[in-house]
């Protein structure tokens, strides 16, 4: 029987980052062979994933990457903000957001692609992260954002490091002009977007379910003054216009304005200075977590839970 060794132990720990008694007794179990010691930690690993699937991930990290005239931006959570500052888990957010350049945003298609230097694609590498890290961990969404010409620009808020943190924006500006003067433009716009939350693009974008649902809202709001019908219209339009100046992005009153100007009005203001007109052809605002029910847990109740586990 092969002696298992400290040296041993340790190129097994290097190649999966499993814990030492882990390594120690794959070994134990593979006769000494690492290559097959590392197949028996990734089936424990496996194991142990199943097991932590089931936990509510809504923390972790929001990437962004951009590349010329390229962007993607891509969640992955975790259950606890801890992980978000582990440096491992940071690292594989950075590299997986990285190649989500590659496939525009497909998380299903990111999913297949091998993580460079580890021998794993994308779904295996998380699946070890959670055997190694101990947490439940989850590739949520990710979205690609390109223009023919001009820039992706992007921004991130909360920032752990450059490109991850807790609020990712990218925007996409089209224009022959200044690419160093589009660019800034663009993260300031981003910068808007991050703190102003906007849902729709322009007018145009806004969904016809979410113009009749407003407008019924609204309708029903104004029809208890008891006024007549043709002022109540006259109101429905009004409260609309108000509508439009909330959630849709070219309507909105740019944060860091001190005349009060809409988004739509800075942009077409930037061309003098950028050298040539400028449009915006899309956003994507990523706020981690958002959407995701949280459990909300009886603290002495896991901790009796976690005794008897």
């Amino acid at each position: 029987m092969t002696q298992i060794t400290a040296a041993l132990v340790k190129e097994l720990r290097e190649k999966t980052g499993a814990g030492m008694m882990d390594c120690k007794k794959a070994l134990g179990e593979t006769d000494g062979d690492v290559e097959t010691a590392v197949d028996w930690l990734r089936k424990k690993g496996l194991s142990a994933a199943a097991k932590k699937s089931s936990r509510v991930a809504a923390e972790g990290l929001i990437g962004v990457a951009v590349e010329g005239t390229k962007g993607a931006i891509l969640e992955v959570n975790a259950e606890t903000d801890f992980v978000g500052r582990n440096e491992s888990f940071q690292g594989f957010v950075e590299v997986a957001t990285g190649l989500s350049l590659g496939t525009n945003g497909d998380l299903e298609a990111l999913k297949t692609v091998d993580v460079p230097g580890e021998g794993r694609n994308v779904t295996d590498q998380i699946t070890h992260l959670i055997a190694t890290i101990g947490e439940n961990m989850q590739l949520r969404r990710s979205e690609g954002l390109s223009v023919s010409k001009g820039v992706v620009a992007s921004y991130i808020h909360s920032a752990v490091k450059p490109g991850l943190g807790k609020i990712g924006v990218l925007v996409g500006l089209e224009s022959d002009g200044d690419a160093a003067k589009l660019n800034e433009l663009g993260k300031q716009l981003a910068m808007h977007i991050a703190a102003a939350s906007p849902r729709f693009l322009s007018t145009d974008h806004v969904d016809a379910d979410s113009i009749a649902r407003e407008q019924q809202v609204l309708t029903d709001q104004a029809k208890e003054s008891g006024r007549p019908d043709d002022v109540i219209a006259k109101m429905v339009d009004g409260r609309m216009r108000k509508f439009y100046e909330e959630v849709v992005l070219l309507e909105q009153i740019y944060v860091v304005s001190e005349d009060k100007s809409k988004v739509s009005k800075v942009i077409e203001a930037a061309a003098s200075d950028i050298g040539a007109p400028v449009k915006m052809t899309g956003f994507v605002r990523y706020a981690l977590g958002e959407g995701i029910e949280r459990e909300d847990k009886d603290f002495a109740a896991e901790v009796a839970e976690a005794a008897g586990s």
